[in-house]
């Protein structure tokens, strides 16, 4: 069975209701994908790192008991684990302060074993941080070499946009390195300016990776491939908050990847019956 391999940023999110502290739990863009792949039960192995404090204990424990393996976490002391503190405003949109402690070393650890079909998924703005570049592209060029499917979730917040020309370059490498390209209309606004989906893929996207899966809330979700041009409609359901909608979505993409035939060679297919016919195949209890 193919596996799951994820590189990201670790949070220990506390979550703020009327200036009062509510709940407290580990989060993460990459993080919040892989807790629900190893709750449905794909062991998926996760890249991170955390300080060996309290809450880096929290972490960890966290992650074993919802089927994530520890075993390439990089548990550093020079430093702290990193805090996410969030806040709900009156029409329910979430913002948070980040206090980021890292050790001037990063990442010190082995990778881990990568087969051809496996999975990797990256992506926000870890994936274009400039002190992790070179250890993200070790880990990338691996799995080029090894014939693994890269999926990579832009992922980029409207916070970070004064940043576009300094990470542009390591977007595009990233681009580069994928076989499937998923992001929000969000995302093309904040990096191209760009609210037109088509027009995204064909200027920004396609040059560099054939597929683009592209979500807009609760609208329609869409597919591009050079052979395809598709609008997948949603069923209308109550949701409380959208907090990390956008990760389990990345979830139950990839919880049907490793459920179906889909292979690195397949995903190349440019011919329209054939894209269809993989298309098809992604159908995944995750995916609402």
């Amino acid at each position: 069975m193919k596996r799951i391999i994820g590189i990201g940023e670790t949070l220990f999110d506390i979550v703020f209701k009327n200036n009062q502290p509510v709940k407290s739990v580990p989060g993460g863009a990459i993080f919040n994908c892989m807790v629900s792949l190893g709750r449905a039960g794909l062991n998926p192995v996760y890249i991170s790192e955390v300080g060996r404090d309290n809450l880096g204990e929290m972490i960890l424990d966290f992650m074993k008991d919802n089927g994530i393996s520890i075993d390439n976490m990089y548990s550093y002391y020079d430093g702290k684990s990193p805090v996410s503190l969030l806040f709900t405003d009156d029409n329910g949109k979430i913002f948070s302060d980040v206090y980021l402690n890292y050790p001037d070393e990063r990442l010190d650890i082995v990778w881990p074993r990568i087969d051809q079909d496996d999975i990797i998924v990256f992506g926000s703005y870890y994936s274009v941080n400039p002190l992790l570049r070179k250890s993200l592209t070790d880990l990338l060029d691996y799995a080029v070499d090894r014939k693994s499917v890269i999926y990579y979730d832009l992922d980029f917040h409207k916070e970070h946009s004064p940043e576009i020309l300094r990470v542009m370059p390591f977007i595009i490498e990233n681009l580069e390195y994928s076989s499937i390209v998923r992001a929000s209309k969000e995302d093309f606004i904040n990096i191209y300016k760009e609210a037109d989906i088509d027009k995204a893929y064909k200027n920004h996207i396609r040059f560099y990776c054939n597929i683009l899966i592209c979500t807009d809330g609760e609208k329609a979700i869409q597919l591009r491939t050079p052979a395809v041009s598709k609008c997948y409609e949603l069923p209308m359901i109550n949701l409380k908050n959208t907090v990390g909608a956008g990760d389990a979505f990345n979830a139950g993409v990839l919880h049907a990847i490793t459920g179906s035939e889909i292979t690195l060679e397949m995903l190349s297919v440019t011919d329209e019956a054939r894209s269809e016919e993989h298309t098809s195949e992604l159908q995944s209890p995750l995916i609402i």
